[in-house]
């Protein structure tokens, strides 16, 4: 499920699989659809 939160003023989509924070809900939709729910493999 993709959870929205507010930070520094932007509204952010985030993971809650895996803790990945994306800028557009349809990334973070994306993403939750292919997450193994480990950590991302590369920095975020």
């Amino acid at each position: 499920m993709v959870e929205e939160t507010e930070r520094d003023g932007m509204v952010w989509y985030r993971c809650e699989e895996c803790g990945l924070m994306f800028d557009d809900e349809g990334d973070a939709r994306q993403h939750e659809s292919n997450c193994d729910a480990e950590e991302p493999s590369y920095l975020q």
